[in-house]
């Protein structure tokens, strides 16, 4: 059996890269993607050292750093990947991969990290974000992503089986696209992720630097907090401004290998996060390396921490909710001893993972032949 894995775009090492890594290792599958740009690190560790077939937005220009700005083409671009004579495709979408086309006698099983965010929840703060609030650049952008929502409507209805991150995201697939969709948990690689020992020096943040993981929130509460570290993993287009602006508690690591990422993760008192995620890969790694958590509550925070026992949360994104949660967790702690946290990071292990997308497309199969 032939299978094509399609992700959306192959940049950077994330949380949804961490789901491909896994599912083209269990369908030994060929890969397809917008665009490709890892690195030799990067493609080694998700893809085992394969190259994606890639759209026509991989050679148009400044397309390495700026391919989101062909957003308007990204349909006609995923729809023009040719999957001709392979018998299953498995995309993993956040954006525009389970747009894909497929042709008859495919299975096409879709792991959906989210519908668009953009398109469908976070139009307002999407614009704020990027500085557009009104005029001709608000009033365009705003009718490319009423196309997207159009065609994503479309495009979802053809996909044989959905499957969701989280219940957060599958109740968004029910009240978007009125199906459901199987929810399986994102894989940890408990092996890697360790318990550690020594002293806590430190608070950790780890995430993409973009407008919507609310670093700069983090780093204004540490701003309140000079007898603190803050370090901060993590590089993105938010770095130059926010490491400009930052106070001298706070620490930037940029993107640094596993190894040294864990060791941090160990010796940090707890994790910070505090963007509205679909699940959120890193507070979960964090647990099995015995580190609790201090979350938004919010999205798939709230299917992974329990509060008191694992970690806890604060009600805004703002530097001043984070602040306290900080002196709360403080002043409080945890119930859980690390092996504790540990033992909680455990049904979201690879094995746990790799058992149910086995099982889902394999029904997946049976259910076309009949």
């Amino acid at each position: 059996m032939r299978v094509a894995f399609v992700h959306d775009w192959l940049v950077v090492h994330g949380g949804a890269e961490q789901v491909t890594r896994e599912l083209v290792d269990l369908f030994d599958a060929d890969v397809f993607a917008l665009v490709d740009f890892l690195s030799d690190e990067d493609r080694q560790a998700i893809l085992h050292g394969k190259h994606a077939r890639t759209s026509f937005i991989q050679h148009l220009p400044f397309a390495r750093k700026h391919f989101r700005w062909y957003l308007p083409l990204f349909p006609a671009a995923i729809e023009r990947l040719d999957l001709r004579g392979y018998d299953l495709v498995i995309s993993g979408s956040y954006a525009v991969a389970k747009g894909v086309r497929t042709h008859p006698g495919q299975v096409h099983v879709s792991y959906v990290h989210t519908p668009m965010r953009y398109a469908w929840v976070m139009e307002d703060a999407y614009l704020q974000d990027h500085g557009i609030g009104n005029g001709p650049k608000a009033w365009a952008l705003r009718r490319v992503l009423r196309y997207l929502r159009n065609w994503d409507l479309r495009v979802t209805a053809r996909v044989d089986r959905l499957v969701a991150n989280s219940h957060n995201t599958a109740a968004r697939i029910e009240r978007i696209h009125r199906r459901e969709a199987e929810v399986v948990y994102p894989p940890v690689d408990l092996e890697r992720f360790a318990l550690g020992s020594g002293p806590r020096t430190h608070y950790l943040a780890a995430a993409r630097l973009v407008p919507y993981k609310r670093i700069d929130r983090i780093i204004a509460a540490f701003r309140e907090l000079p007898e603190r570290t803050l370090v901060v993993h993590g590089d993105g287009p938010e770095r130059a401004r926010l490491q400009r602006d930052a106070p001298a508690n706070v620490i930037f690591r940029g993107h640094v290998g596993h190894d040294a990422f864990v060791r941090s993760m160990q010796q940090a008192h707890a994790l910070i996060a505090a963007a509205d995620e679909d699940f959120g890969l890193t507070p979960v790694e964090a647990l099995a390396c015995g580190t609790p958590v201090i979350a938004l509550r919010r999205g798939g925070y709230q299917e992974t921490i329990t509060e008191g026992r694992t970690g806890l949360f604060f009600d805004e994104a703002s530097p001043e909710a984070i602040k306290d949660a900080v002196l709360r967790f403080e002043r409080n702690g945890m119930s859980c001893s690390p092996e504790e946290l540990r033992a909680a990071a455990e049904p979201f292990s690879r094995e746990h993972f790799r058992k149910a997308m086995t099982r889902i497309v394999h029904d997946a199969l049976a259910h076309a032949r009949t």
